[in-house]
């Protein structure tokens, strides 16, 4: 469970970041992010 909650502001951050920069990335972004939240719940327990 830590290394969900250390690594989901990390990933904000930046996709924030990515998104102010180039808004054409928001798709790639959520897609990416949900994959990874993903399998940080099926592998972190």
């Amino acid at each position: 469970m830590n290394l969900h909650l250390t690594i989901g502001p990390i990933v904000s951050l930046i996709a924030g970041i990515l998104i102010l920069v180039m808004p054409r990335l928001l798709n790639y972004i959520i897609a990416l992010y949900l994959i990874v939240i993903g399998l940080v719940g099926l592998f972190g327990q």
